[in-house]
């Protein structure tokens, strides 16, 4: 029987390696011993010593250096599960937050949107810009198709924009509320520096925001009510729960469920309405 070898982290990477197709990576794919990289074009695509490569594979040498496995992750085109794989398996933990902007989503997912007819649903990034919606959001929330994409952050709507805040029905609570959450979202997802402006630009425009700001508290925003007084619905209650968007830590998809039975047959009704009036 074939006894395994080495350290977790050394058959992690073991695997990684001899799965990588040498030609995808500039590497003749001639005659081989065996499949994938050699540790030595691993490393010299990593900027490590092959020795040093050879004696992570090998479970000798001791930990390495988080700068060392975001080479190899890199040298390797590691996913970024991979690469988190690679961390926990390292040191225990996941790898300190790094923030990357979002270009959009895939139409697969935009598909889960629209599937949701009657329950309104946005896809938000950890700085929370709306980049997806589906038409109930938008009979709903707010018709963010009509909104230039500079305008379709959460906080910008939420103390610039006068239609965002007649909708709450306590605004004074939803604020405090999202700021809190909000600066939660970026601590975590190591997005510090990217709203820097935007936290200057509503600083300078909102003295609400501004005070807000000041206050340095925090809050999830995992799921709760949210209570809005709607031009056409009047008073409505939806249920908001916030989900992780597999293999894209930068997203979180936001689904606002009516909260009873009168509301969905409320919010159904205008749908359709809308839907037919188009």
């Amino acid at each position: 029987m074939h006894e395994e070898t080495g350290t977790p982290l050394g058959r992690f990477l073991r695997d990684r390696r001899t799965r990588l197709d040498p030609a995808s990576f500039g590497f003749g794919s001639g005659r081989r011993r065996t499949p994938g990289l050699r540790r030595e074009e691993v490393a010299q695509r990593s900027n490590i010593s092959a020795t040093w490569y050879t004696w992570l594979e090998q479970g000798r040498g001791g930990a390495p250096s988080a700068d060392v496995l975001d080479r190899i992750a890199s040298g390797m085109m590691l996913t970024e599960p991979e690469r988190e794989h690679l961390y926990m398996l390292a040191f225990g933990h996941a790898p300190e937050a790094r923030y990357r902007g979002t270009e959009g989503i895939s139409p697969r997912l935009q598909r889960v949107l629209d599937a949701m007819e009657f329950v309104p649903a946005v896809i938000r990034t950890a700085t929370w810009d709306i980049v997806a919606w589906n038409r109930a959001a938008a009979v709903t929330l707010t018709d963010y198709g009509a909104v230039p994409a500079s305008e379709r952050n959460v906080l910008r709507r939420m103390f610039s924009d006068s239609a965002t805040r007649a909708a709450q029905a306590d605004w004074q609570s939803v604020a405090r509320y999202v700021v809190a959450a909000f600066r939660a979202d970026v601590a975590r997802a190591g997005a510090t520096a990217e709203i820097t402006e935007l936290v200057e630009e509503l600083s300078r425009t909102s003295a609400e925001f501004d005070a807000l700001w000041r206050n340095n508290d925090v809050a999830g925003h995992g799921d709760g009510v949210k209570r809005l007084l709607h031009p056409e619905l009047g008073p409505i209650d939806l249920e908001f729960s916030t989900f992780a968007v597999e293999g894209r830590p930068e997203l979180n998809l936001m689904v606002y469920n009516p909260a009873t039975a009168e509301v969905a047959a409320k919010l159904r009704g205008l749908i359709v309405a809308k839907g037919q009036a188009l």
